[in-house]
């Protein structure tokens, strides 16, 4: 799940170069919808050699920033093994610490896998397309529904894995909103402080409790957000969610025909969504 204040780094970061690879290819068909099961037996992993030389190697991972999960070490041995020419990662490339153990603790996997880039000094590039996929949501929903959705999914996020507190949530949506006209272009019309989100939130949930204790099952993008109560939250993070798919498979397989030797690292239900369209966008030579 990609952090909303990193969001903002990104599109600061690089909007003049976000517009590239968001024209719908022929082999999106194949992509897996949320809306139905993945494979009964999925595979997290994928692998591809092209005759060309370049190569996939596609690690689905479990979202954790705890050093001693053995994923890491997995990670760790097929980098080596694989020797890639460029590393792709899930969310905004908020840097690295200065020990792997240190990374993983702050960034998870994503920071991992730039921590080990840069120890072999290889280029690394982001999955995310972050102002393509808003200006693509943007068409679906109504904008203060998505501005709610992307700030009570960090405050979620900054809950649960990082857990943070009340206060520490309400300065981070508060940092967000100085600049969310940057961020979200034209949303700045809505939800312009903290008690505007709040009130936004009582109007979908005058049940829901406190704005910054939306529970995770609204973020679901396999689940209904009929079933949930998140009301739009679910929809709006499967519209998400299945942009990313087909922006993160077509990125890859582009880098992949190029030649380059390509290690990416995802959470890890995106590689079996997405290994139907790579095998037929790798097959287009």
């Amino acid at each position: 799940m990609k952090s909303l204040l990193g969001l903002l780094t990104v599109v600061l970061a690089s909007a003049p170069v976000l517009a590239q690879n968001v024209v719908p290819g022929p082999c999106d068909k194949l992509l897996l919808s949320y809306a139905a099961p993945l494979p009964a037996k999925p595979t997290w992993t994928y692998t591809r050699s092209l005759p060309t030389g370049g190569r996939v190697y596609y690690f689905g991972a479990e979202h954790s920033q705890d050093a001693t999960h053995p994923q890491f070490a997995r990670i760790k041995q097929a980098f080596a093994e694989v020797n890639p020419t460029i590393v792709l990662f899930e969310g905004p490339n908020r840097g690295v610490d200065s020990t792997a153990a240190a990374t993983i603790a702050r960034l998870g996997e994503s920071g991992y896998v730039r921590f080990l880039a840069k120890q072999q000094h290889i280029a690394v590039e982001s999955l995310e397309n972050p102002v393509a996929e808003y200006q693509h949501l943007k068409t679906k929903f109504d904008p203060e529904q998505l501005k709610l959705f992307y700030m009570l999914r960090e405050a979620q996020r900054l809950r649960t894995r990082s857990h943070a507190t009340p206060e520490q949530i309400t300065k981070a949506m508060e940092a967000f909103l100085t600049k969310s006209a940057q961020v979200l272009p034209g949303a700045d019309q809505v939800i312009r402080s903290v008690p505007e989100l709040a009130a936004a939130y009582r109007k979908h949930w005058p049940q829901g409790g406190n704005w910054w204790e939306a529970p995770a099952a609204w973020f679901d993008p396999a689940a209904a957000s009929a079933s949930t109560g998140g009301q739009f939250t679910n929809d709006i993070n499967r519209a998400s969610s299945e942009f990313r798919n087909a922006y993160m498979y077509r990125l890859i397989a582009d880098k992949a025909r190029a030649g380059q030797r390509v290690f990416a690292v995802v959470g890890r239900n995106h590689v079996p969504a997405q290994a139907p369209a790579l095998d037929c966008a790798l097959s287009v030579h």
